[in-house]
């Protein structure tokens, strides 16, 4: 893949792997360089507009995810895995899309019920 500017980059798919790797080894600088500043988060729990407001969140959290599954269709990647919520551990999905070599939206779907 290629950017505008003409800089190689990685697969969406590696993208987002590189990206919930860094976020399990609670390296969050790398996880941050995954993903673009206009970040949009969109959950069952809630949304963020903009990487800062989302990693200011999982600085706190501090998930763990366990992958089952990866799906990948050009710019978007589909991830079922186990989410590590200290309280529970919850089956969920994440829906990836990728631009220039960059994370710019995240989608997670799960039974939010165990954590109410």
């Amino acid at each position: 893949m290629t950017t505008e500017a003409g800089a190689t980059v990685g697969s969406a798919n590696d993208v987002v792997l590189s990206f919930i790797k860094a976020l399990n080894e609670e390296n969050f600088a790398e996880a941050r360089n995954c993903v673009a500043d206009d970040l949009k988060f969109v959950g069952v729990l809630g949304q963020r507009d903009g990487a800062d407001a989302y990693f200011t969140d999982m600085q706190h959290m501090k998930l763990k995810y366990d992958i089952k599954r990866v799906f990948s269709d050009g710019d978007d990647v589909c991830i079922f895995y186990d989410i590590d919520m200290d309280r529970a551990t919850i089956f969920s999905c994440g829906w990836y899309h990728v631009v220039d070599g960059k994370i710019n939206s995240i989608r997670v779907i799960f039974d939010p019920r165990p954590l109410l």
